[in-house]
């Protein structure tokens, strides 16, 4: 049932991934919780949001995460351009606002190296507040094991509606 819900918000099928993990209903229903949280009941912009679990989808070539979110990136203002800016050059792209520079370069850094130095830490709180560094570390942190998950387990993108 929940399945179907999402789906039809997102303008899918069922979600491949939620019938996956429903599977372990316990499990599921905590995940959903704590994801819930970071999105879309975060403190970060949505746009914001889904530029940072866009630019882990493509790092971690998750073309599951990456289309879904592509879809919802565009309610939230993230266009075509701003998707094919992340994919091309990240965070060195001069069309992104200072913060969302600092955003996608802490991304990227996370992504890389699994860790924040300190210029790339002043970079980010010239911009964010202490609950936004520790939301976004969170929602990067979340993304990437989604993609680990959403890989090992072989979960095919989700058909159109």
């Amino acid at each position: 049932m929940f399945a179907r819900l999402a789906g039809r918000r997102a303008g899918t099928a069922p979600p491949v991934l939620f019938r996956v993990l429903g599977r372990h209903r316990r499990l599921f229903r905590g995940w959903l919780h704590f994801a819930g949280r970071l999105m879309p009941g975060g403190l970060l912009p949505r746009r914001e949001t889904e530029l940072v679990i866009l630019r882990v989808a493509h790092l971690r070539g998750c073309r599951y995460e990456f289309g879904h979110h592509v879809r919802l990136g565009a309610r939230a203002g993230v266009t075509a351009v701003d998707v094919a800016r992340l994919v091309e050059h990240g965070a060195e792209d001069d069309g992104w606002s200072p913060r969302e520079r600092a955003v996608l370069a802490a991304v990227d850094a996370l992504q890389a190296e699994r860790d924040l130095d300190d210029t790339a830490w002043e970079r980010l709180r010239a911009h964010l507040g202490d609950r936004e560094c520790i939301e976004l570390i969170m929602l990067v942190g979340h993304y990437d094991m989604l993609a680990t998950a959403i890989t090992a387990l072989r979960i095919p993108p989700d058909p159109s509606r």
